[in-house]
């Protein structure tokens, strides 16, 4: 997110709302202790050990507010911080960060919390050729948050949406007659340069993917000796992808499998928030 372009034209219509969310009149407290204009400052402290993602974003939303805010940060995105450090400080109008102060922690937060639970299970793909994938399973208008913070911890974004490539999931199947009918119509439509993906439930589902020419074949919800049987099955023919159920806690049970990807939803959609703190605002 460090990407001026990317920022004004993606993040900052995201962040507004997000504002505009929180004051849809005005900011009556700010406003009943803040008459005029004072300049102050505040810092940003963190409250628990954890990887620190959006710093950017985090000053962009004071930045919204009041073009005269500057923050300076002693970390930047991807650092381990730790409970008790001094992340930066934000200086500027006290209005503008007694009003934003909320929604730039809510992002801080939140972004340093899926890259902080990121990292702890990529750490246990290390020295194995396995990618670490996130899914679509974000929060509605966060997603541009969400899988940079993936990346931040050390994981790969899957599709952004669903113009990015062709997955043919259950249903997708199921509309089209079947397997071989679906990849069929998905190669005749989509644009040559994009993969196509098949999600499978069993083996003989694999056979008919590998048989109609799938580019990638997830291996959704298997159990290990079904997985076992569906890879051989592959035989080196597609890219394979594991998905369904894939936590910390049972991943390891997967690297030995030989498979090219793992995704998992609970990156984005199980990751604690990051315990980070605005405190001891004053004047200067």
């Amino acid at each position: 997110m460090n990407n001026r372009i990317t920022m004004e034209l993606n993040a900052d219509k995201l962040i507004l709302q997000a504002l505009q969310e929180d004051i849809s009149s005005e900011d009556v407290t700010t406003n009943a202790v803040m008459r005029h204009p004072q300049q102050g400052e505040a810092q940003l402290i963190c409250k628990q050990d954890g990887v620190l993602a959006g710093l950017s974003v985090f000053q962009r939303v004071f930045e919204l507010l009041d073009d005269g805010i500057a923050a300076e940060f002693h970390f930047t995105d991807g650092d381990l911080a730790k409970k008790g450090d001094l992340i930066g400080t934000v200086k500027g109008d006290i209005r503008a960060i007694l009003s934003g102060e909320r929604t730039a922690l809510n992002y801080l937060q939140r972004m340093s919390g899926i890259a902080t639970y990121t990292h702890s299970i990529a750490v246990l793909l290390e020295g194995s050729k396995v990618k670490l994938l996130d899914t679509r399973k974000t929060t509605p208008n966060m997603r541009i948050f969400e899988k940079y913070a993936v990346k931040v911890g050390g994981g790969y974004n899957h599709r952004y949406n669903l113009s990015d490539g062709v997955l043919l999931k259950d249903n997708h199947i199921g509309a089209a007659g079947g397997v071989k009918e679906a990849v069929q119509m998905a190669k005749e439509y989509a644009p040559f340069v994009r993969k196509i993906e098949v999600e499978c439930e069993t083996a003989e589902m694999v056979r008919e993917a590998v048989e109609a020419g799938a580019d990638i074949i997830m291996l959704d919800n298997m159990g290990v000796e079904e997985m076992q049987e569906a890879i051989a099955a592959i035989g080196g023919k597609a890219e394979i992808e594991i998905s369904g159920n894939v936590t910390k806690e049972n991943i390891a049970h997967y690297i030995s499998l030989g498979v090219d990807y793992i995704s998992s939803g609970a990156l984005t959609h199980s990751a604690p928030i990051l315990d980070i703190s605005l405190k001891n605002l004053h004047a200067v």
